[in-house]
Protein backbone atom coordinates (compact mmCIF):
# COMPACT_ATOMS: atom_id res chain seq x y z
CA UNK A 1 0.00 0.00 0.00
CA UNK A 2 2.83 2.43 0.71
CA UNK A 3 4.21 1.90 -2.78
CA UNK A 4 0.75 2.47 -4.27
CA UNK A 5 0.17 5.64 -2.22
CA UNK A 6 3.57 7.01 -3.24
CA UNK A 7 2.72 6.45 -6.91
CA UNK A 8 -0.82 7.79 -6.59
CA UNK A 9 -0.93 11.27 -8.23
CA UNK A 10 -1.87 13.41 -5.26
CA UNK A 11 -3.27 16.93 -5.46
CA UNK A 12 -3.00 19.14 -2.38
CA UNK A 13 -5.71 21.77 -2.03
CA UNK A 14 -5.07 22.88 1.57
CA UNK A 15 -1.47 23.82 2.27
CA UNK A 16 -0.23 26.89 4.15
CA UNK A 17 3.20 27.54 2.73
CA UNK A 18 4.36 29.23 5.94
CA UNK A 19 3.34 26.05 7.75
CA UNK A 20 5.79 24.03 5.65
CA UNK A 21 8.76 25.75 7.35
CA UNK A 22 10.85 22.93 8.79
CA UNK A 23 12.91 23.73 11.93
CA UNK A 24 16.19 23.22 10.06
CA UNK A 25 15.32 25.89 7.49
CA UNK A 26 13.88 28.09 10.24
CA UNK A 27 17.22 28.14 12.02
CA UNK A 28 19.17 28.68 8.79
CA UNK A 29 17.05 31.68 7.82
CA UNK A 30 17.15 33.05 11.38
CA UNK A 31 20.95 33.03 11.27
CA UNK A 32 21.07 34.60 7.81
CA UNK A 33 18.63 37.36 8.75
CA UNK A 34 19.83 37.97 12.30
CA UNK A 35 16.53 36.90 13.88
CA UNK A 36 16.60 35.71 17.49
CA UNK A 37 14.43 32.66 18.12
CA UNK A 38 13.02 31.56 21.47
CA UNK A 39 14.37 28.07 20.92
CA UNK A 40 17.97 26.95 21.27
CA UNK A 41 17.86 24.00 18.88
CA UNK A 42 15.88 22.13 16.25
CA UNK A 43 15.01 19.53 18.89
CA UNK A 44 13.63 22.19 21.21
CA UNK A 45 11.38 23.51 18.45
CA UNK A 46 10.04 20.05 17.66
CA UNK A 47 9.38 19.48 21.36
CA UNK A 48 7.13 22.55 21.29
CA UNK A 49 4.84 20.88 18.72
CA UNK A 50 2.53 19.54 21.42
CA UNK A 51 -0.42 21.81 20.77
CA UNK A 52 -3.53 22.03 22.93
CA UNK A 53 -5.65 23.79 20.31
CA UNK A 54 -5.51 25.98 17.21
CA UNK A 55 -4.39 29.08 19.09
CA UNK A 56 -1.42 27.34 20.72
CA UNK A 57 -0.28 26.32 17.26
CA UNK A 58 -0.77 29.80 15.83
CA UNK A 59 1.44 31.28 18.54
CA UNK A 60 4.37 29.14 17.37
CA UNK A 61 3.42 29.45 13.70
CA UNK A 62 3.67 33.25 13.72
CA UNK A 63 6.92 33.14 15.67
CA UNK A 64 8.40 30.72 13.15
CA UNK A 65 7.52 32.84 10.14
CA UNK A 66 9.39 35.80 11.66
CA UNK A 67 12.53 34.47 9.94
CA UNK A 68 10.99 35.13 6.50
CA UNK A 69 12.27 38.53 5.41
CA UNK A 70 13.38 38.52 1.75
CA UNK A 71 12.15 37.21 -1.59
CA UNK A 72 14.97 34.67 -1.41
CA UNK A 73 13.57 33.40 1.91
CA UNK A 74 10.11 32.83 0.41
CA UNK A 75 11.65 31.18 -2.63
CA UNK A 76 13.63 28.76 -0.45
CA UNK A 77 10.60 28.09 1.75
CA UNK A 78 8.42 27.14 -1.20
CA UNK A 79 11.07 25.16 -3.07
CA UNK A 80 11.91 23.19 0.07
CA UNK A 81 8.28 22.08 0.27
CA UNK A 82 7.84 21.53 -3.46
CA UNK A 83 10.80 19.14 -3.52
CA UNK A 84 9.48 17.17 -0.54
CA UNK A 85 5.97 17.03 -2.00
CA UNK A 86 7.26 15.92 -5.40
CA UNK A 87 9.23 13.12 -3.77
CA UNK A 88 5.99 11.92 -2.15
CA UNK A 89 4.08 11.74 -5.43
CA UNK A 90 2.32 15.11 -5.20
CA UNK A 91 1.63 16.51 -8.67
CA UNK A 92 -0.19 19.76 -7.86
CA UNK A 93 -0.04 22.08 -4.84
CA UNK A 94 -2.35 24.98 -3.95
CA UNK A 95 -0.57 27.38 -1.61
CA UNK A 96 -2.37 29.48 0.94
CA UNK A 97 -0.19 32.39 2.03
CA UNK A 98 -0.78 35.04 4.71
CA UNK A 99 0.38 38.52 3.60
CA UNK A 100 -0.99 40.27 6.69
CA UNK A 101 1.25 38.21 8.96
CA UNK A 102 4.23 39.49 6.99
CA UNK A 103 3.05 43.07 6.59
CA UNK A 104 2.96 43.58 10.35
CA UNK A 105 6.67 42.74 10.30
CA UNK A 106 7.39 45.22 7.52
CA UNK A 107 7.59 42.63 4.72
CA UNK A 108 5.67 43.94 1.73
CA UNK A 109 3.39 41.88 -0.49
CA UNK A 110 5.72 42.42 -3.46
CA UNK A 111 8.52 40.60 -1.60
CA UNK A 112 6.31 37.60 -0.86
CA UNK A 113 4.97 37.44 -4.41
CA UNK A 114 8.42 37.69 -5.97
CA UNK A 115 9.76 34.75 -3.97
CA UNK A 116 6.70 32.53 -4.35
CA UNK A 117 6.35 33.27 -8.06
CA UNK A 118 9.96 32.34 -8.75
CA UNK A 119 9.54 29.09 -6.82
CA UNK A 120 6.35 28.20 -8.66
CA UNK A 121 8.03 28.67 -12.04
CA UNK A 122 11.05 26.65 -10.94
CA UNK A 123 8.85 23.84 -9.59
CA UNK A 124 6.95 23.56 -12.86
CA UNK A 125 10.13 23.59 -14.95
CA UNK A 126 12.26 21.26 -12.83
CA UNK A 127 9.71 19.04 -11.06
CA UNK A 128 6.74 19.05 -13.42
CA UNK A 129 4.68 20.30 -10.47
CA UNK A 130 1.71 22.55 -11.18
CA UNK A 131 0.64 25.04 -8.51
CA UNK A 132 -2.10 27.52 -7.63
CA UNK A 133 -2.02 30.52 -5.31
CA UNK A 134 -4.58 31.41 -2.60
CA UNK A 135 -4.16 34.73 -0.80
CA UNK A 136 -5.66 34.23 2.67
CA UNK A 137 -7.09 36.86 4.98
CA UNK A 138 -6.51 36.52 8.73
CA UNK A 139 -9.98 36.29 10.25
CA UNK A 140 -8.81 37.46 13.69
CA UNK A 141 -7.75 40.81 12.22
CA UNK A 142 -10.12 43.60 11.08
CA UNK A 143 -12.09 43.14 7.88
CA UNK A 144 -11.04 46.63 6.84
CA UNK A 145 -7.42 45.46 6.83
CA UNK A 146 -8.37 42.54 4.60
CA UNK A 147 -10.09 44.90 2.16
CA UNK A 148 -7.02 47.12 2.07
CA UNK A 149 -4.86 44.10 1.31
CA UNK A 150 -7.16 42.99 -1.50
CA UNK A 151 -6.98 46.43 -3.13
CA UNK A 152 -3.22 46.66 -2.70
CA UNK A 153 -2.93 43.27 -4.41
CA UNK A 154 -4.28 44.78 -7.65
CA UNK A 155 -1.00 44.20 -9.54
CA UNK A 156 -1.31 40.50 -8.70
CA UNK A 157 -5.04 39.85 -9.14
CA UNK A 158 -4.41 37.87 -12.32
CA UNK A 159 -1.96 35.67 -10.43
CA UNK A 160 -4.41 34.78 -7.66
CA UNK A 161 -6.42 31.60 -8.18
CA UNK A 162 -8.51 32.35 -5.09
CA UNK A 163 -8.73 34.28 -1.86
CA UNK A 164 -9.25 32.45 1.42
CA UNK A 165 -10.00 32.93 5.08
CA UNK A 166 -7.86 31.35 7.81
CA UNK A 167 -6.37 31.78 11.30
CA UNK A 168 -8.29 31.70 14.60
CA UNK A 169 -11.87 30.60 13.85
CA UNK A 170 -13.56 30.96 17.23
CA UNK A 171 -15.38 34.25 17.55
CA UNK A 172 -14.61 35.26 13.96
CA UNK A 173 -17.60 34.20 11.83
CA UNK A 174 -17.53 34.37 8.04
CA UNK A 175 -20.08 37.19 8.04
CA UNK A 176 -17.32 39.53 9.23
CA UNK A 177 -15.79 39.39 5.74
CA UNK A 178 -18.84 39.63 3.49
CA UNK A 179 -17.79 42.91 1.82
CA UNK A 180 -14.26 41.66 1.18
CA UNK A 181 -15.49 38.48 -0.46
CA UNK A 182 -18.12 40.36 -2.46
CA UNK A 183 -15.33 42.56 -3.80
CA UNK A 184 -13.29 39.48 -4.73
CA UNK A 185 -16.33 38.04 -6.50
CA UNK A 186 -16.73 41.22 -8.57
CA UNK A 187 -13.07 40.88 -9.53
CA UNK A 188 -13.70 37.35 -10.74
CA UNK A 189 -11.52 35.75 -8.05
CA UNK A 190 -12.66 32.42 -6.61
CA UNK A 191 -13.28 32.17 -2.86
CA UNK A 192 -12.55 29.48 -0.28
CA UNK A 193 -12.75 29.61 3.52
CA UNK A 194 -11.77 27.68 6.63
CA UNK A 195 -14.95 26.73 8.46
CA UNK A 196 -16.14 24.02 10.79
CA UNK A 197 -12.73 23.11 12.20
CA UNK A 198 -13.10 24.61 15.67
CA UNK A 199 -16.04 26.80 14.71
CA UNK A 200 -19.64 25.51 14.62
CA UNK A 201 -21.56 24.20 11.60
CA UNK A 202 -23.18 27.62 11.23
CA UNK A 203 -19.78 28.94 10.15
CA UNK A 204 -19.86 26.49 7.23
CA UNK A 205 -23.32 27.68 6.27
CA UNK A 206 -22.19 31.29 6.59
CA UNK A 207 -19.21 30.68 4.33
CA UNK A 208 -21.51 29.17 1.72
CA UNK A 209 -24.32 31.69 1.90
CA UNK A 210 -22.52 34.93 2.72
CA UNK A 211 -19.06 34.46 1.22
CA UNK A 212 -20.01 32.42 -1.85
CA UNK A 213 -17.16 29.95 -1.45
CA UNK A 214 -16.50 27.07 -3.83
CA UNK A 215 -14.65 25.00 -1.22
CA UNK A 216 -14.78 24.55 2.55
CA UNK A 217 -11.40 24.11 4.19
CA UNK A 218 -11.78 21.52 6.98
CA UNK A 219 -15.56 21.36 7.47
CA UNK A 220 -15.44 18.32 9.76
CA UNK A 221 -18.05 19.68 12.18
CA UNK A 222 -20.72 19.60 9.48
CA UNK A 223 -21.78 16.20 10.83
CA UNK A 224 -23.40 17.95 13.79
CA UNK A 225 -26.04 19.32 11.40
CA UNK A 226 -27.84 16.71 9.24
CA UNK A 227 -29.49 19.34 7.07
CA UNK A 228 -26.11 20.87 6.33
CA UNK A 229 -24.67 17.45 5.49
CA UNK A 230 -27.49 16.90 3.01
CA UNK A 231 -26.83 20.28 1.43
CA UNK A 232 -23.08 19.66 1.14
CA UNK A 233 -23.78 16.30 -0.47
CA UNK A 234 -26.35 17.68 -2.91
CA UNK A 235 -24.08 20.56 -3.93
CA UNK A 236 -20.98 18.34 -4.15
CA UNK A 237 -19.23 20.95 -2.03
CA UNK A 238 -15.54 20.17 -1.62
CA UNK A 239 -14.21 19.62 1.90
CA UNK A 240 -10.42 19.92 2.19
CA UNK A 241 -9.93 17.70 5.24
CA UNK A 242 -6.58 17.60 7.06
CA UNK A 243 -6.47 14.45 9.24
CA UNK A 244 -3.09 14.75 10.99
CA UNK A 245 -3.72 18.45 11.58
CA UNK A 246 -7.01 17.63 13.28
CA UNK A 247 -5.22 15.24 15.63
CA UNK A 248 -2.40 17.66 16.46
CA UNK A 249 -4.86 20.49 17.18
CA UNK A 250 -7.10 18.28 19.32
CA UNK A 251 -10.09 18.49 17.01
CA UNK A 252 -10.03 14.73 17.64
CA UNK A 253 -7.91 12.88 20.17
CA UNK A 254 -6.87 10.02 17.88
CA UNK A 255 -7.03 9.53 14.16
CA UNK A 256 -9.16 6.45 14.78
CA UNK A 257 -11.79 8.85 16.21
CA UNK A 258 -11.76 11.10 13.13
CA UNK A 259 -15.08 11.64 11.34
CA UNK A 260 -13.54 10.93 7.92
CA UNK A 261 -15.22 7.51 7.55
CA UNK A 262 -18.57 9.10 8.38
CA UNK A 263 -17.95 11.92 5.91
CA UNK A 264 -17.33 9.36 3.19
CA UNK A 265 -20.33 7.26 4.25
CA UNK A 266 -22.50 10.37 3.89
CA UNK A 267 -21.34 10.71 0.30
CA UNK A 268 -19.50 13.99 0.83
CA UNK A 269 -16.89 15.35 -1.58
CA UNK A 270 -13.82 14.84 0.60
CA UNK A 271 -10.15 15.44 -0.18
CA UNK A 272 -7.06 14.74 1.97
CA UNK A 273 -4.50 17.45 2.70
CA UNK A 274 -1.60 18.24 5.02
CA UNK A 275 -2.46 21.82 6.15
CA UNK A 276 0.81 22.78 7.92
CA UNK A 277 3.05 19.75 7.36
CA UNK A 278 6.09 20.95 9.29
CA UNK A 279 4.00 21.28 12.45
CA UNK A 280 1.40 18.53 12.14
CA UNK A 281 3.31 15.33 11.58
CA UNK A 282 4.00 15.16 7.89
CA UNK A 283 3.01 15.87 4.32
CA UNK A 284 0.55 14.31 1.94
CA UNK A 285 2.01 10.81 1.93
CA UNK A 286 2.03 10.69 5.73
CA UNK A 287 -1.63 11.74 5.81
CA UNK A 288 -2.61 9.10 3.25
CA UNK A 289 -0.64 6.39 5.06
CA UNK A 290 -2.08 7.37 8.43
CA UNK A 291 -5.61 7.07 7.04
CA UNK A 292 -4.84 3.63 5.62
CA UNK A 293 -3.53 2.51 9.01
CA UNK A 294 -6.43 4.02 10.95
CA UNK A 295 -9.33 3.11 8.67
CA UNK A 296 -8.06 0.24 6.53
CA UNK A 297 -9.16 1.98 3.33
CA UNK A 298 -8.50 0.14 0.07
CA UNK A 299 -7.01 1.41 -3.16
CA UNK A 300 -10.40 2.31 -4.61
CA UNK A 301 -11.10 4.68 -1.72
CA UNK A 302 -7.78 6.46 -2.16
CA UNK A 303 -8.33 6.71 -5.91
CA UNK A 304 -11.69 8.35 -5.21
CA UNK A 305 -10.12 10.84 -2.80
CA UNK A 306 -7.33 11.66 -5.26
CA UNK A 307 -9.89 12.05 -8.05
CA UNK A 308 -11.98 14.42 -5.94
CA UNK A 309 -8.96 16.69 -5.52
CA UNK A 310 -8.09 16.63 -9.22
CA UNK A 311 -11.63 17.69 -10.11
CA UNK A 312 -11.70 20.47 -7.49
CA UNK A 313 -8.27 21.96 -8.20
CA UNK A 314 -7.62 25.37 -9.69
CA UNK A 315 -5.90 24.22 -12.88
CA UNK A 316 -6.33 24.31 -16.63
CA UNK A 317 -8.44 21.65 -18.28
CA UNK A 318 -5.48 20.22 -20.19
CA UNK A 319 -3.63 19.64 -16.93
CA UNK A 320 -6.75 18.18 -15.33
CA UNK A 321 -7.15 15.73 -18.22
CA UNK A 322 -3.48 14.74 -17.90
CA UNK A 323 -3.86 14.02 -14.18
CA UNK A 324 -7.07 12.07 -14.73
CA UNK A 325 -5.14 9.83 -17.11
CA UNK A 326 -2.30 9.40 -14.61
CA UNK A 327 -4.79 8.48 -11.91
CA UNK A 328 -6.52 5.97 -14.18
CA UNK A 329 -3.18 4.35 -14.98
CA UNK A 330 -2.13 4.06 -11.33
CA UNK A 331 -2.64 0.47 -10.15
Amino acid sequence: MRDFLERLPKVELHLHIEGSLEPELMFALAERNGVALSYASVEEVRAAYDFSDLQSFLDLYYQGMSVLRTAEDFFELAMDYFRRAHAEGVVHVELHFDPQAHRVRGVELSVVMEGLSLARRRAERELGLSTALIMAFLRDRPAEEAMTLLEEAAPYWEMLDAVGLDSAERGNPPEKFVEVFERAARLGIARVAHAGEEGPPDYIRGALDRLGVCRIDHGVRCLEDPALVARLRDERMVLTVCPLSNVRLRVVERLADHPLPRLLAEGLNVTLNSDDPAYFGGGMLDNFLACHQAFGWDRATFRTLAGNAIEAAFMGEARRAELRERLEACD
